[in-house]
């Protein structure tokens, strides 16, 4: 073969080749990425990392949103209807913001008015009395409490709710359980989506008032709710 053979051979080579991986780099399909829910991402804090909520387990009817608000509660007023599992935080104007929360046992005992005697970021967690005599297979190897972190059952953050001077043992917190929002629990109190106790946390300082809804309360301005099953925790 002489030189310019071989080299007219070699380019032809070269560009088949060139020619192949472009098809090949065609042919492929996209990568696969699941884009981030906005608000709903991942978080970076404290040395903890918050997951970002896959998109179906945050729908629309679940994502935070300012809606219209026609009660008679005072702006800052937090209002909790377990019955529809929203939360309303009341502002000026005549708007509140609509978180979606779960609802467990606990949850669904509160009643009447209450405030918000404490705050806390990244929570201890330590099951009640109550719990470990009633659900000791759960609860007992933690009657010492749980390090805080994304899978403490308080979440990211935890607003405690007292009466008079007393904690009233009710809580509104964060979970990393994010497939339970929007449902009944069989355990815990109000729930939220980590990303949206954050947002609720900042918004709220100690003091402000926490209001339940009575069933009928929430037939009235809810409308019915479809029934559902209960999500058995742990």
């Amino acid at each position: 073969m002489t030189p310019r053979s071989f080299a007219t051979t070699l380019l032809r080579r070269t560009m088949a080749i060139a020619l192949f991986a472009t098809l090949a780099a065609c042919a492929a399909p996209p990568p696969t990425t699941t884009p981030e829910v906005a608000g709903y991402g991942v978080i970076e804090e404290a040395g903890f990392t918050i997951d970002a909520v896959p998109e179906r387990y945050v729908p629309a009817q679940n994502r935070k949103a300012q809606v219209a608000y026609a009660g008679s509660e005072r702006p800052g007023t937090i209002v909790v209807d377990p019955y529809a599992k929203v939360l309303y935080l009341v502002e000026e104007g005549g708007t509140a913001i609509r978180y979606r929360v779960a609802v467990g046992r606990e949850g669904r005992a509160m009643r009447g008015g209450s405030y918000v005697g404490r705050k806390a970021e990244w929570p201890y967690w330590t099951p009640t009395a109550n719990m470990i005599r009633t659900q000791p297979e759960l609860y007992a190897d933690l009657a010492g409490g749980m390090e805080p972190g994304p899978k403490n059952p308080l979440g990211a953050r935890s607003l405690y709710l007292y009466r008079g001077n007393r904690d009233t043992m009710y809580r509104i917190h964060g979970t990393g359980d994010y497939t339970s929002i929007g449902r009944a629990t069989s355990a815990g109190c109000i729930r939220l989506y980590n990303q949206d106790i954050i947002d609720l946390y900042e918004r709220v300082p100690t003091g402000s008032t926490v209001r339940v809804r009575t069933q009928a309360e929430s037939l009235e301005i809810e409308g019915p709710q479809p029934e559902e099953p209960e999500i058995i925790d742990g």
